[in-house]
């Protein structure tokens, strides 16, 4: 086994359990020793996600449904207790027998659940380019379905599109639409703090879904004339299933609505009668997990994840970091984002230097 620094001893790894429905805590235990094809790598940060992580930590995951179906980490269902995250971002401090000493130093991306130290082997590793920081980087999951989202949406030029939810993915989602020549982009989105980051990254206005003074504007912004009325493309990304209703009422003939949300074991009544039916929408799901039949012929996740480092220095979302903590101050974070999501864009746990 090989190691940056042979002398120096690992303390015991702390991770993260969700032990029940809105219970977390932090557990040690002892480095194992590395086989020969495994690498130990010292996280520097891991993001939270106040989407899908927050549902595990409401218990709000359907039972009978894989956490992720497509990362090997979090394929068992929701039990507690367990281990959840997705976004860590580390250096690579030890390697097996068998593995390549250069990944030693090597700054990476996994998709890990929250931990100070975890040991995988090289496949699940994504190196991380040298000029991208450890705080960008771990934005890399949420940017890959921004781009997926804006893939499947195919926004067009002189297009009105509305973002429903601006949470970090539709803020993400936001920014990369902000690079189009669309005639009108608009945020939605009921926490004033996300609003006027919105305004910031490029939306041309913003708009309270619970102020009927908003929404009727909004409604006036996207009439063009009697038989070209609504948004052209609309994207829901708020994560409350009821919101599917507003991005209807949004619509016209012939919108799309691309639907971004996972709502676990929530779900609402949708109005699909009226104006709904007779307008031929176009609604479709869209999950990062895959590319679309109609790109898989030039395109592969490969080439997505090098938009996404592009998108990630162009854009460097590191500024949407509202709060930084040690795992120690997990059950406090958790239970913000639980009781004041209004307050934090994105919280992030930081590490000790490996």
């Amino acid at each position: 086994m090989t190691t940056i620094s042979p002398a120096k001893k690992i303390p015991p790894i702390q991770q993260l359990w969700f032990t029940d429905i809105e219970q977390v805590e932090v557990r040690e235990h002892q480095v194992r020793e590395l086989r020969d094809d495994e690498l130990l790598i010292a996280v520097e940060c891991s993001a939270i996600s106040a989407g899908t992580e927050m549902l595990v930590y409401r218990g709000q995951i359907p039972n009978d449904m894989a956490l992720d179906a497509n990362i090997s980490a979090l394929q068992n269902q929701l039990q507690y207790p367990l281990q959840y995250g997705y976004a860590s971002v580390g250096i690579v401090t030890r390697v097996g027998d068998k593995v390549d000493a250069d990944w030693l130093g090597r700054r990476v991306f996994a998709f890990q659940p929250h931990a100070s130290h975890f040991i995988t082997t090289a496949e699940n590793l994504i190196p991380v380019p040298d000029d991208i920081s450890a705080e960008d980087a771990v934005f890399l999951p949420n940017m890959e379905t921004a781009v997926n989202l804006v893939q499947d949406g195919k926004p067009a030029l002189g297009e009105r599109v509305v973002v429903l939810g601006q949470g970090i993915v539709g803020l993400l989602l936001a920014s990369l639409l902000a690079q189009f020549p669309l005639a009108q982009l608009h945020a939605v989105d009921a926490i004033a703090l996300r609003r006027e980051r919105a305004l910031q990254l490029g939306a041309n206005s913003v708009s309270d879904p619970f102020s009927a003074t908003d929404m009727k504007m909004l409604n006036a912004q996207l009439y063009c004339s009697e038989n070209i009325k609504g948004a052209d493309l609309i994207y829901e990304v708020s994560g409350v299933p009821d919101a599917l209703n507003l991005a209807i009422d949004l619509t016209g003939f012939a919108s799309r609505i691309v639907i971004g949300s996972w709502y676990g074991n929530k779900s609402a009544a949708i109005a699909l009668g009226g104006d709904a039916h007779r307008n031929r929408l176009h609604i479709t799901t869209s999950q990062v997990s895959s590319l679309a039949p109609e790109l898989s012929g030039r395109w592969s996740k490969t080439r997505r994840f090098e938009l996404c480092w592009h998108m990630l220095r162009k854009l460097q979302p590191s500024n949407l970091i509202t709060h930084r903590a040690p795992l120690c101050d997990a059950p406090a974070i958790y239970q913000q984002l639980h009781q004041t999501p209004e307050q934090i864009l994105q919280a992030v746990f930081t590490y000790a230097p490996a």
